[in-house]
């Protein structure tokens, strides 16, 4: 079956819903899919809130701009970060008329909250789950807007471009076009052929790559993948943040988070014999940015051979913090941990990605016709690490700037209706299942020891070795068998496992995130 709109949106966070929001007010046809339901992505799982200047008596936007270029160790590109903390407090006010509810003081100012990186309290919250509030009014408006069709439980396999007309495409081809994507619908095992004259990728992260992770088990690197191989430019992947303090609870996937905004409040990290630890790493103690966080506790770990450290907020008024942490406070009880009176045990986990599909100002990627919005999308403002709760202000900001210039772009561009449909001829459901449930746990284990938060050349070439089996093992599955959302996300998972790990193995040197033994970085570079 095939489909015609104006334009196709592949992911259900709060860029993919903004962007569908405000290019379906100009009466414009928008197709929304989503590989489960509307409810299920890293959107909803965020905690700490959305970073953006509104207290103009002790704030202002360069204190953000230069907060963001420290946190990203000066990889940040200065036009992306000016587009963002410039335009956020519009943004801020958009979210607000969707029905966000961002918590506030009896003088009806923002409670404002501050996290690792950041000089001002400046982080907007609902309580400590901003990202449930956020989701579930895009996903109020999203239904109420007749110009918008949900496709939920339907899955994209592939970008359609030249290459599916029979021409030869490759990564020196000047006119890469996107004309829509061929799409799985999960329940009655279909692929159906989606046209539209603007496609935009806003599918999330790639956290579901390792197995210790703060993201939903659907981050798994759909759009990167599908951009990659149709030979677009992907960027950065190296740049893998692992937020510090994750609940440690074995056997749980994905990892609950325990927000930054914790330490902000003034949670402190100790290691398993009670000790404070960060002030032999960082000036900044808990409040130092994420890869530093990270990279200490790691340290902690090994030191002592411990599998987790403790985060302390027993010190502090009992009441607040139950009334600043409700969903943590009644998560952590729910284990036996009253949190009030008891350490918190955490450890890393695999959280954002500050790279990946390369876009510019406009949110437009190498391919035509082709945005890319959220994680999914490496704008060039995160640089080497993404200072915290910049990511949703982010997607936000640059949903609009996208969806402004696909207004303008999309009255010049036609439907193709020479597109072929999807060929399975011959395929077969593969006979066994396990084979491709194991490899993906093989995928988490090569990604997990050897290219977590500290790297090596070793490594590297080690998980280079152990993927690329994988990787021949899966293409030749995937070319005899139907299209399966398991088959096409293992398939996506190898070939982002493969981006992080070349990109990682091309910067010799330790920046940012990416922290290698063999290339240490130098001591003015902290």
């Amino acid at each position: 079956m095939t489909y015609h709109y104006d334009y196709l949106v592949i992911g259900s966070g709060i860029a993919g819903m903004s962007f569908a929001l405000k290019v379906a007010r100009t009466g414009a046809k928008v197709a929304l899919v989503c590989k489960t339901t509307l409810d299920e992505a890293n959107t909803a799982l965020a905690q700490g809130g959305v970073a953006s200047v509104t207290n103009l008596l002790v704030d202002d936007f360069d204190k953000h701009i230069h907060d963001t270029m420290v946190a990203g160790d000066w990889l940040s590109d200065p036009k992306a970060v000016e587009l963002v903390v410039r335009n956020a407090p519009a943004q801020i006010k958009e979210l607000i008329s969707w029905g966000v509810d961002f918590d506030k003081k009896e003088d009806g100012t923002f409670d404002l909250h501050r996290e690792g990186g950041h000089s001002e309290f400046r982080i907007l919250h609902h309580a400590d789950n901003t990202g449930f509030e956020i989701q579930q009014s895009l996903n109020k408006a999203v239904r109420n807007c007749p110009n918008i069709d949900i496709y939920e439980h339907h899955f994209a396999i592939e970008i359609i471009t030249q290459h599916h007309l029979g021409k030869i495409v490759n990564r020196r081809t000047p006119d890469i076009t996107c004309y829509g994507a061929y799409v799985l619908d999960l329940a009655s095992e279909r692929v159906d052929t989606f046209l539209a004259k603007i496609t935009v990728m806003a599918t999330g992260g790639v956290g579901a790559v390792y197995q210790t992770t703060t993201n939903p088990l659907v981050a798994t690197g759909d759009g990167i993948a599908m951009v990659y191989r149709a030979k677009g430019t992907v960027s950065d992947m190296e740049f893998i943040q692992f937020h510090p303090t994750a609940l440690f609870h074995p056997g749980d996937r994905p990892s609950f988070l325990i927000t930054e905004a914790m330490r902000g409040y003034g949670a402190v990290l100790r290691n398993l014999n009670g000790d404070e630890f960060m002030q032999k790493y960082d000036h900044r103690l808990s409040l130092a940015p994420r890869d530093i966080v990270a990279r200490a506790i790691d340290s902690e770990m090994k030191l002592y051979g411990h599998d987790h450290v403790y985060l302390d907020v027993t010190h502090k008024d009992p009441e607040e913090t139950k009334k600043h942490f409700p969903n943590i406070y009644a998560k952590c009880l729910s284990l036996g941990i009253d949190i009030t009176k008891d350490y918190i045990p955490v450890a890393p986990a695999a959280h954002y990605l500050c790279g990946g599909i390369r876009v510019d100002l406009n949110g437009e990627s190498s391919i035509k016709h082709l945005y890319a919005l959220g994680e999914c999308s490496c704008t060039g403002l995160h640089g080497g690490n993404r200072l915290a709760s910049n990511s949703l202000i982010e997607a936000v900001v640059y949903a609009d700037a996208a969806s402004r210039h696909a207004i303008e772009e999309i009255g010049g561009i036609s439907l193709r209706n020479d597109v072929p449909q999807w060929n399975d001829e011959g395929t077969t459901h593969p006979e066994e299942m396990v084979l491709i449930t194991q490899s993906m746990r093989e995928v988490n284990q090569i990604l997990g020891y050897y290219v977590g938060i500290v790297r090596s050349n070793l490594r590297l070439d080690r998980a280079w070795n152990r993927l690329d089996i994988l990787y021949e093992e899966t293409e030749r599955l995937f070319k005899c068998s139907k299209a399966s959302r398991e088959l096409c996300e293992l398939r996506n998972m190898i070939n982002v496992g493969y981006l992080i790990m070349r990109q990682a193995k091309e910067r010799r040197e330790s920046r940012g995130l990416h922290y290698t033994i063999d290339y240490p970085p130098r001591p003015t570079e902290k």
